[in-house]
């Protein structure tokens, strides 16, 4: 192991630490030089997470650039531990590209910018921190850091929006009236609010969790957050079936919050309409992976037989995710609406994919995270493209975009072709792994799945003719394209959605041997 590999993780997480830490000292009057700044920071960070995906040495597997930094010794036996396997590769890969992506794309932002490229890279270093520690404190630490900069991200730069409310017919004394419920105002604040409320909930269960973890183990010997120690004393079975039980569920439902599990996933779509553009970029295509991810490495690593015990429901809650989620964006006329609830949707097939504890059910849920992040990241640097040369979201009034915006109008299309699982592209890889895992262990509930996925070509096929194509609409002649950066951002993600499409094997190899490890638990 050379000099790099060491140091490699902790430059990961360190680069966009001191970046942030580095930005609050710039001229605040200076808002293009937050940008370039960001833009140089994030460039290190997305060429750090290449090295380290292209590095791993998948015929090998396991857990590799290990290194331990000590911190706090007994009792509390606190150390900084990195390590990263296969599963963690892949991710560390999708927070590279789609935060160098979210910089790229606030290019707009001109309020406070110093300020916003502080939190959006200390969230960024967060996500990263997640992905790569072996220590139950620090996981939790890092957690929380990527969490906790959405409230400002949202509260101070994020947009409100002013619904019209349909009229709702009513009966009184046998005869028809019409109630005109007008309009309502869903602000930033609300949407901010609102996302903290549910995250730190779910954030509560998890610390309960981690030190019902670190009980157990002192119980068993040495009181510890060590997820490699903690490992080894599941698999010598030091802790006993009730407690896993009850643990679990702990785990699942809070990392579950995030992951946009039904029933704890209405934060999730008034989150994403709410925030600045960029930042809807990492919610939706990389923050709500950390719950999925906290759901494997926790959960089921440390709790395997708890995780067995509690699957079936998992299972059940993703199968109402796929069909609520698309159903929901069946009904919406907001863009980002739509997108919010496509979202909740196809984390249900990630939900799916994990509770079949299968090898290709889970190497399909994995695939899916990537898949799905690239996308939703793409639609929503397209949906920001839009809105700030229309100032309007509504699919019933924007028509005809592809003639004015051609480049954004095909990215967002090609995103929501990948999203319906259009063969060629890589949602169509990953939802083909995870439903051939779901036949396999769940018949009935796979079939659903099924019927999601064509729900989800319904309401994709039905925005792209009312927004994209069609006779375009007099008042759209004045639109320009997508901006340079725009159409850089948006080639790139396209190039990676057909890349992952035609040849996932670079992905799959490296997720494959990682789930292999994790199902021998079972």
């Amino acid at each position: 192991m050379n000099d790099f590999d060491q140091a490699a993780l902790l430059l990961t997480i360190a680069v966009p630490l001191a970046g942030a830490v580095l930005a609050m000292f710039l001229p605040r009057e200076r808002a293009r030089d937050a940008w370039y700044f960001a833009i140089f920071v994030s460039l290190i960070t997305l060429i750090l997470s290449v090295v380290l995906f292209v590095r791993y040495d998948f015929s090998a597997g396991g857990y590799q650039f290990a290194r331990t930094y000590q911190w706090l010794d007994a009792p509390l036996n606190i150390d900084l531990s990195l390590a990263m396997d296969g599963i963690a590769a892949s991710l560390v890969l999708l927070n590279g590209i789609v935060l160098f992506g979210a910089v790229l794309i606030s290019q707009t932002i001109r309020h406070r910018t110093r300020d916003f490229f502080t939190l959006l890279l200390a969230l960024g270093s967060g996500v990263f921190g997640v992905f790569v520690v072996q220590d139950l404190f620090f996981l939790f630490f890092f957690y929380e850091l990527a969490v906790l900069p959405m409230y400002l991200l949202i509260g101070v730069w994020g947009s409100s929006t002013s619904f019209e409310a349909n009229k709702v017919r009513l009966w009184s004394l046998g005869k028809p009236w019409a109630l005109d419920l007008g309009s309502f105002l869903r602000t930033k604040e609300y949407g901010a609010m609102k996302l903290m409320l549910f995250l730190v909930a779910g954030s509560v269960l998890i610390w309960i969790g981690i030190l019902a973890l670190y009980v157990a183990a002192g119980q068993a010997g040495s009181p510890t957050f060590s997820m490699l120690t903690l490992g080894e004393l599941a698999q010598d079975g030091h802790f006993s079936p009730s407690f896993q039980n009850w643990v679990f569920p702990l785990f699942m439902i809070g990392f579950g919050v995030l992951a946009g599990l039904w029933p704890f996933h209405t934060w999730s779509p008034d989150g994403h309409v709410a925030a600045p553009t960029g930042v809807s970029m990492l919610h939706a295509g990389v923050l709500m992976k950390l719950g999925a991810f906290g759901i494997i490495r926790v959960g089921m690593v440390l709790l395997p037989e708890g995780a067995a015990a509690w699957m079936p429901v998992l299972i059940g809650l993703g199968t109402v995710n796929v069909i609520y989620g698309a159903i929901s964006a069946m009904s919406q006329r907001d863009l980002k609406y739509i997108i919010g609830y496509s979202s909740v949707s196809h984390m249900g097939y990630v939900l799916m994919g994990i509770a079949t504890l299968h090898p290709v059910g889970l190497t399909g849920a994995v695939l899916q995270m990537f898949s799905h992040g690239i996308m939703t990241a793409l639609m929503f640097a397209m949906v920001g493209a839009i809105y700030e040369r229309t100032h309007i979201r509504d699919i019933t009034v924007l028509n005809g975009l592809m003639k004015r915006m051609g480049v954004a109008s095909f990215c967002f299309a090609v995103a929501g072709l990948a999203s319906l699982g259009l063969p060629g592209l890589s949602g169509f890889v990953a939802e083909f792994m995870v439903f051939t895992g779901a036949f396999r262990t769940y018949l009935p509930l796979a079939v659903l799945a099924v019927i999601g996925a064509a729900l989800t070509a319904v309401y994709i096929l039905r925005l792209l003719a009312r927004a994209f194509f069609g006779e375009a609409d007099p008042q759209w002649e004045h639109l320009t394209d997508a901006s340079p950066v725009e159409k850089t951002v948006g080639a790139a993600f396209v190039l990676i959605l057909l890349f992952v499409g035609v040849w996932p094997a670079p992905l799959t190899r490296v997720i494959n041997v990682s789930v292999e490890s994790v199902l021998k638990l079972f």
